[in-house]
């Protein structure tokens, strides 16, 4: 068992300790969230209190390990790939921390305008690093663009998934900017809370009826979405490409490391189009269970069109390699 553990041992040394760290964190808040689900009663906006900070722990937790993993893979500017990952640590701890702090205090840490202390320090927070978080994975995605070593198809999922993550933190902005409505909210303990701006587009800024597990909403638009889908396509590129990697050993034509990374650049492009369209969908105020004619023709053109570029590559790698 020793001789077992020994590589991931050493393995785990060479990841970026702050963003291990930073996922430890998250590990814990999950853990403090669950039980919070099962002891604490108190709701905010028809749900658990504790529902937010579960959720952003589970998406940092895994983006943090995501990050930890691959920075230790760097080998162009590994110093400065290290420095905007540590950035990344604090900005997303912090950021985190005061979403957990306003949840424990049973009131909104998004849209609130309400001038309380703790509210001020949550404000405060998100206007310096949040725009700081962004800026690290920019800067990380632009130190891997730099890459040339390892597997081609692991490097196409990064070289493209980070900036998918990138454009779905950049979603974040646009609630702000085009949900401007002041409205009041009810907290936790039934006292009202200014708040300015909703992830809702398009139907009752508290959100409608939410969809099971994600509480997107079902009423209208939910700019959520697709900041969801940018932000874990990274994961989804990263799985495919390890997948690919794994047939290899019994599937000739997917040996050729430029066929894998054409592949998984063809499923970024796809995926791409579809945060794309659910970004479209939402600024229209349409829910993402209901899509109109329209949003269905776009998702048929992209997904038709991917399937297809993915097959012609399949099938000039099959005939090249029976050749």
């Amino acid at each position: 068992m020793a001789v077992l553990s020994a590589p991931v041992t050493t393995a785990l040394r060479r990841w970026h300790k702050p963003l291990l760290i930073h996922s430890a964190f998250m590990g814990v808040l999950i853990v403090v969230s669950l039980i919070g689900l099962l002891v604490d009663s108190r709701t905010l906006a028809g749900e658990s209190v504790w529902v937010k900070p579960l959720k952003f722990g589970i998406s940092f937790g895994a983006y943090g390990l995501t990050l930890a993993w691959l920075l230790s893979k760097l080998v162009k500017g590994r110093r400065v790939g290290w420095w905007f990952g540590t950035v990344f640590a604090v900005s997303g701890f912090l950021d985190v921390v005061v979403i957990a702090a306003a949840a424990a205090a049973g009131t909104f840490s998004h849209f609130n305008t309400s001038d309380d202390v703790l509210n001020t320090v949550v404000q405060t927070t998100f206007q310096y690093f949040v725009p700081l978080l962004f800026l690290a994975n920019v800067a990380i995605g632009i130190v891997v663009l730099l890459q040339r070593a390892g597997d081609r198809g692991v490097r196409a999922a990064l070289a493209t998934g980070l900036p998918i993550a990138s454009a779905g933190m950049l979603v974040v902005f646009v609630l702000f900017g085009y949900t401007p409505q002041d409205h009041i909210g009810v907290n936790s303990a039934h006292e009202s809370v200014p708040l300015k701006g909703s992830h809702s587009v398009g139907s009752d800024v508290s959100g409608g009826d939410g969809m099971a597990i994600t509480g997107w909403n079902l009423a209208g638009g939910d700019m959520r979405v697709p900041h969801f889908i940018g932000l874990h396509g990274i994961h989804l590129l990263l799985l495919l490409a390890i997948g690919l990697s794994a047939m290899a050993a019994r599937r000739a034509w997917l040996r050729d490391e430029r066929v894998r990374a054409r592949l998984v650049g063809i499923v970024a492009a796809g995926y791409t189009g579809v945060f794309l369209i659910t970004t479209w969908q939402a600024l229209r105020g349409q829910s993402v269970a209901d899509p109109d004619a329209a949003t269905l023709a776009a998702l048929f053109v992209i997904l038709a069109g991917t399937g297809a570029a993915a097959v012609a590559v399949a099938r000039r790698a099959i005939g090249t390699a029976a050749a």
